[in-house]
Formats: C-alpha cells, structure tokens, sequence
C-alpha cells in the first residue's frame, strides 16, 4: 500500500545551512538510506514501438513483440509476478527502517500527442530513477528521450509538491519537442566490435536521470540512447559550480542508462562492466579506488527480458557504505560483494527485471544522512 506524501512541514537536521530544512537531501550512492520512492506495477503498459525503440531493445528478437502488443497492457501474471517482486523490495526497505513513498497512478493506457507526434499509449511508473535526479536538496525533472514517457512525471507531481513545500528545489529541464528532429534518419545500431554511434541528434537537450550517477561533488554522465552531448551540458552549467560534471565513456550497441555499466558503489569502490565502460575517468586511478569487475550474471539465458539485459544484475540499491540489495539468484555477484567488504541482501527481482529494470530503476534516493564532499 502507498505511503502518502511528506508533509510539508517536514524538516531535518543536517550540515548545509541551505538544506537544513528541506526533506530532500541526497549527495552519493551510499550515505545511510532514509527516505526513497518506489516505482507501482498497476496500470504498467509495454511501450509502444516508435523511433527511438531500435536503438534501446537489445534484443531483435522482441523487435516483433513490440510492433503486435505495445499500447496495450502486459499480460496480468507477468504483472503480478512483478508486483511481489517490488513489494518484497519495499518490505526489505521499511524493515530496515527506510521510509518508502509511492508514486500515483495515472491513466497511461489514454493516447498522447504533442505536434509532430502521436502514440496509442504512455508505459508506466516503474522507474522513478529515470525521471527524477535528486541530488542535494533538490530535484530534477529530467527531459526523456522516449516519446512514450513524455508525461511519465506526472506520476510524481504530488511527492514533488509536498518535498517543495516541505524545503526542497524543483525544477524541470527543458521540456523536449521530440520531433523527428531529435533523432538520427534511418538509424541503425551498431554490431558487436563496430565503433560506437547514437540515434539522437543534438537538436535538444535530452537525458534520462538514470544516465547520471552521483559520487559527491562528482557526477558521472554517459552518452545513450536517452543522453546527447547537449543534455550533458545543460546538467554540467545547471550544476556548477557546486558539483563537477564528467562524461564516461561507454561502448555498448544498446547504450541505455549508467547504473548497469557503471556505479560507484562506496568510497574507493567502483563497480563496472566488464566491457561497457570503455575507459574509467582518471580521478579514480588518480584518487586510488578500487575498480570491481561485476561477474557474468546468473540469470539464465532463456529469462525473458523485454527492456534491459541479464547485466541489470549489476544495478543495485546502496542502503549504506555495506549492505547492499542484490537479486536472489545472482550467486556470482553476491560471492563477489562479499569478497569485496559488502553484505548482501538478497530480494528476489527477476519478474520486475523481466519488464522494467533493477533496484536503482525502481527506485530513487530522496534523502541519505551525510554531508556533501569530495572523494577525488
């Protein structure tokens, strides 16, 4: 059952004079969790095929699936399955005494338009991560590339009226056109091995607030298929000059999102992929972390996944520097946390992973007890 909204007389004691009563307050992956929002699976549409699709469905196989069934609502047991899978998440949560706010649901199965566009659907409020960037005392809309999830912060008007009546900053990026000016004519993404290329042009500012990943005064940012050099920009000169902002290279056919590539999990530790991330920013080496390798998932090969691939195992959600929560069956990775100084806690996820993504996507920090500082 959602929680309602905060409060606006909410408050809490911090260092920063300027946050000092705001409820928002979130400066790193891994500060002790104490507040966050879950995505809801009611409602939850599979995207309708458009544009941008080609360049973000990993497999080609499911191309078809979305051409036939997209607009329309998954199927009621993958969506039940899914449901236990992120309730179970939020118990693990509230049991560790982390308060857990719920977006509202909304009408995603009525057609959207804007001009130059139109779709039979919207997806779903699954995935607060991509919507909303919180870093320190405020929160970001982001400008999402996906036409489909246009009105998708709609879900989450109410909490961000609440957190700014209750002291934090709102605001939204650029709102996009998402014309067919905003993507590549004819793109086609790249093979295995080929150099890397994206579908988006630079004719807007564009990003999904999951392609960025806080480390203090530090953010990383990488291009994909939802991020174009134009909406890295625009965060760097929003941002500055309180927080640095670094672009990360990454390879990958399908580039979607940072925190299945590239997370930093607690001081000195880095968790990448084994391919994806191209090249670690030197701050790292310069500043002596510890790069970890995330291990070949367990998940089986034959697991139907619609919109991410079996590497969302590596997206995780931090409740402090050591307990981190893992999927139930990814046994490699969670030998691998714990060889690493962490204690895992196991959820089980591959239902939600199915037909959304992982933990940091269904999710998002809104307030971590710590202070601001730099790591490098």
């Amino acid at each position: 059952m959602s929680q309602p909204a905060p409060s606006p007389s909410s408050s809490s004691q911090d260092a920063s004079p300027r946050s000092a009563s705001s409820p928002v307050l979130v400066f790193n992956e891994w500060d002790p969790l104490e507040e966050i929002v879950v995505g809801i699976v009611e409602d939850a549409m599979i995207p309708p095929w458009d544009v941008i699709m080609p360049a973000t469905v990993h497999d080609k196989t499911q191309w078809e699936f979305f051409k036939a069934h997209g607009g329309t609502r998954w199927p009621l047991e993958m969506l039940k399955k899914a449901e236990a899978d992120v309730e179970a998440f939020v118990h693990i949560l509230e049991a560790e005494g982390v308060t857990v706010r719920r977006p509202e649901r909304f009408a995603w199965d009525q057609p959207i338009a804007a001009p130059g566009w139109s779709l039979p659907s919207s997806c779903y409020a699954l995935m607060p991560r991509d919507v909303l960037f919180v870093i320190g005392d405020e929160i970001i809309e982001a400008p999402m590339g996906w036409r489909s999830r246009y009105f998708e912060h709609h879900a989450y008007k109410s909490l961000c009226k609440a957190y700014f009546n209750g002291g934090a900053r709102w605001i939204s990026a650029p709102r996009p056109e998402l014309t067919d000016a905003t993507y590549v004519e004819g793109y086609v993404a790249p093979e295995e091995g080929e150099p890397q290329r994206f579908c988006l042009t630079e004719h807007e500012p564009l990003f999904d607030a999951a392609d960025a990943i806080k480390c203090g005064r530090d953010v990383f940012i990488g291009r994909s298929s939802c991020c174009n050099e134009f909406g890295i920009e625009w965060l760097r000169r929003h941002l500055a000059p309180e927080f640095r902002v670094h672009e990360v290279e990454i390879h990958d056919t399908h580039p979607m999102h940072i925190d299945a590539t590239f997370y930093p999990l607690a001081p000195g530790k880095l968790l990448v992929h084994p391919e994806r991330c191209a090249k670690v920013p030197e701050v790292f080496a310069e500043a002596g972390w510890d790069v970890l390798t995330c291990p070949e998932p367990n998940m089986p090969l034959d697991h139907p996944m619609y919109n991410c691939s079996r590497w969302i195992s590596m997206n995780v959600v931090m409740l402090d520097e050591e307990r981190v929560i893992v999927s139930k069956g990814e046994e490699r990775l969670i030998a691998a946390f714990k060889s690493w100084g962490f204690t895992p806690i196991e959820c089980p996820f591959y239902d939600f992973e199915t037909i959304g993504g992982g933990f940091h996507c269904a999710s998002v920090d809104i307030r971590r007890r710590g202070e601001l500082k730099s790591y490098f």
